[in-house]
């Protein structure tokens, strides 16, 4: 079962990159035609980081600048556009940001090998510390959820709460099953047809072709991009119970990436702030975000004004 994960990351010791100049090219194409369906960013910019340089937009609804802001992590071969569905929702409670992740599809640039989990949190912490505002919301996606989680108990000083969306190797292990069927999808010869499927999978059965921007461009980078990241661990219960900040777990009840009903107990019997709950969300599959985005954002936005409440008092 490792070395069917470890297919997955590449772990090599090198740097994550696209593998020709055609391959980043057609990368790009597809990355700015998905990025025309988002709202206009207020900013973009690129924050310096000891593993490389990191693309971050922000985005901004007037009258809500004061708001403690929410940074958004994507999930594995994504990038920003795949908050395409969420962002106009989010965007009306607070100001959001957004990054590309380091050795991963996207417009970041890894410069130095990540080798180990606590590198992956230097870098993100890295960018987190750099923005301007005193404190953040932190909320993953898949395994954006456990960069989130792996840099709270890295003991990231400026985080008032996680949103854990469907996450991955947080309150579960994938299942071999997706492991299994993830492998060929890692491999760029094989067939974009299979790769197609292979996420439609993951999706519940939903579109992932050339129609779809966000499809596309999740596909192309899976293709063209070869990931170097090291092997994920398991978040262990007694790492929860360590997250002392407010915690919202949403799980996908018809996940491919987890055992949702088993996650949720684990994230029930571990979260111990008295704010933090975990929410199941019936027939929904890992492509929860783009599935139920108003549901999804009233979740978000109810939690984090709750916690702003009580941070507050």
């Amino acid at each position: 079962m490792l070395i069917a994960v470890g297919l997955l990351f590449r772990d090599d010791d090198r740097l994550g990159g696209f593998t020709t100049e055609e391959g980043e090219s057609e990368f790009i194409e597809a990355y700015d035609s998905a990025m025309e369906a988002l709202p206009k960013p207020t900013e973009e910019f690129w924050v310096e980081t000891d593993f490389g340089k990191v693309k971050v937009y922000k985005f901004l609804e007037e009258g809500i600048e004061s708001k403690t802001p929410l940074l958004l992590l994507p999930g594995k071969s994504a990038s920003t556009p795949m908050w395409e569905p969420n962002l106009k929702n989010l965007m009306k409670d607070r100001p959001i940001y957004t990054i590309d992740l380091l050795g991963e599809p996207g417009l970041s640039v890894q410069t130095k090998s990540i080798v180990t989990a606590t590198d992956q949190a230097v870098w993100l912490n890295n960018v987190i510390e750099q923005l301007p505002e005193e404190t953040i919301h932190l909320a993953g996606l898949s395994f954006g959820g456990w960069n989130a989680v792996n840099v709270t108990l890295f003991k990231s000083a400026k985080i008032a709460s996680l949103t854990l969306i469907d996450p991955v190797y947080v309150f579960g292990p994938i299942p071999l099953k997706m492991i299994l069927a993830s492998i060929p999808a890692s491999i760029p010869v094989v067939p974009k047809s299979i790769r197609e499927k292979m996420l439609s999978y993951i999706a519940g059965g939903a579109e992932t072709d050339d129609s779809v921007p966000i499809g596309r461009l999740i596909e192309t980078g899976m293709r063209t991009y070869k990931s170097k990241l090291p092997l994920p661990k398991q978040i262990k219960e007694e790492q929860l119970q360590e997250l002392k900040m407010p915690v919202l777990g949403i799980l996908a009840e018809d996940s491919a990436m987890h055992r949702s009903e088993k996650s949720l107990d684990v994230g029930i019997e571990n979260l111990k702030n008295p704010l933090s709950h975990m929410v199941m969300f019936p027939n929904a599959s890992h492509a929860i975000n783009g599935e139920y985005p108003e549901k999804l954002a009233k979740n978000i936005v109810d939690f984090l004004q709750e916690v702003d409440r009580n941070m507050n008092k």
